[in-house]
């Protein structure tokens, strides 16, 4: 077997998950870790027999490379290894976005012959995947996406990026029919107040949709746990039958299926023409080791 060549860049929770599930994956190579400051002196004992460089020209020949930097350096991140022929998955999140980033990055992509999966998280991602099978089973109707209750790493580095915020945790509280509160714990610079931090928050686009709160706590590490989870809904109309209803729920951890779904994209990208990609515009195979006969036998 000719094993995918895949790199992860990054190595923060997403990267360290992402990593864990390439090790479990048969049909990849872990070829290494790209961090901006990569030595011998700052790398993590779980790393001792894994390539960690700075640029991933050191690493030689590239099939993949699993973006796991914070959401709002995809679009700077992605082109530069797109640009060197390589293909790219990511997790970014920001969901008005999603568009204006698969049209910038399919053309960088076409033009230098790669391929690209945005955002390859749980939501946007596999959720996407689910709503698009709901909305076919019921074309018209109504689908309610309601998160938590759990941590939203993409919340929390944002909240952490605030002025006069030492650490931060968002946690995200659903309160039914696709309507969300955010609970963010703060450790607080001296001199800041939380309502100085509430009015940041509110002003990013990450926030200002939601109820907010925010409370100042001793230690955000004695608030953290990294689960999470979803139930999707949707009441709808099968051709003209009403009332079919549909759920979909999972209790997850965050990171860890977030960096297992990338490796599955890794998997599926290469299997792609040279463009930009959501997950729900793919073949569900595409994402599964195996031939297809296999896999039509076992799953159809």
């Amino acid at each position: 077997m000719n094993k995918l060549r895949v790199a992860v860049v990054g190595y923060g929770n997403i990267g360290r998950f992402s990593v864990e599930a390439l090790r479990a994956a048969e049909d990849m190579e872990l070829a290494g870790v790209i961090r901006r400051a990569a030595s011998v002196n700052n790398k993590p004992a779980e790393l001792n027999d894994v390539k960690v460089v700075s640029n991933i020209d050191e690493l030689g020949k590239i099939d993949v490379a699993i973006l796991s930097t914070p959401t709002r350096s995809i679009p700077e991140v992605a082109p530069v290894y797109l640009e060197k022929g390589i293909c790219t998955v990511d997790s970014f999140d920001i969901h008005t976005n999603v568009w204006d980033l698969h049209e910038q990055l399919d053309a960088i992509a076409k033009k230098h012959n790669a391929a690209s999966i945005i955002s390859a998280g749980w939501d946007p991602g596999s959720d996407s995947v689910v709503r698009t099978l709901m909305m076919a089973m019921a074309p018209k109707g109504l689908t309610y996406t309601n998160f938590g209750p759990g941590m939203s790493m993409g919340h929390s580095v944002v909240a952490r990026s605030k002025k006069g915020v030492k650490n931060a945790l968002s946690m995200t509280i659903p309160e039914g029919t696709g309507i969300h509160s955010r609970m963010v714990y703060v450790e607080l610079e001296p001199g800041f107040t939380a309502q100085q931090v509430y009015d940041e928050l509110k002003a990013d686009a990450y926030f200002a949709s939601d109820e907010l709160h925010v409370i100042p706590v001793d230690s955000v590490d004695n608030c953290k746990d990294m689960g999470h989870g979803v139930l999707l809904e949707r009441k709808g109309v099968s051709g003209m039958t009403q009332n079919q209803r549909f759920e979909f729920k999972m209790s997850i951890n965050n990171p860890a299926l977030t960096g297992q779904i990338l490796v599955s994209c890794a998997r599926a990208v290469v299997k792609q023409k040279a463009g930009c990609y959501v997950m729900p515009e793919i073949a569900p195979m595409d994402y599964l080791p195996g031939s297809k006969e296999s896999l039509i036998r076992a799953l159809v």
